[in-house]
């Protein structure tokens, strides 16, 4: 059997709490780290924002509007990606317009997939 101990440590973010809390506090940037944790470089604003679309309105990403794109690389741009950055939970190089993990992405993106596994909405009966 596993030590628990083993597991916590694994889990362990290299970051105050405060500053967890606020990297996964909304969507979009929960959406960059889980993309970031699948990725073996660096992401471009651009192909995140095409995921983010293409998530938030449930479709393909070939078929995101270029309106549903820029949405969401501005807000990328303008918002997420620099708060990421300054919580320590990417690399964001603003003149190449691309993202890296730090040591924090992937213990990040871990607990967002605990989270999504263990928050659930039942289906309503009868509805």
């Amino acid at each position: 059997m596993a030590d628990p101990t083993d597991e916590t440590a694994s889990l362990a973010i290299p970051m105050e709490p405060a500053s967890a809390f606020t990297a996964i506090a909304n969507s979009r940037r929960r959406r960059v780290l889980l993309s970031l944790s699948r990725s073996s470089g660096a992401v471009s604003a651009d192909e995140l924002a095409i995921e983010i679309a293409a998530i938030e309105n449930t479709i393909d990403p070939s078929k995101v509007s270029s309106d549903d794109r820029a949405s969401a690389y501005i807000a990328l741009i303008q918002t997420h990606l620099e708060t990421l950055a300054e919580e320590g939970a990417v690399n964001y190089d603003e003149r190449s317009k691309t993202v890296t993990s730090t040591d924090a992405t992937e213990p990040l993106a871990e607990y967002i997939r605990r989270l999504q596994t263990a928050c659930y909405k039942p289906e309503s009966e009868g509805s």
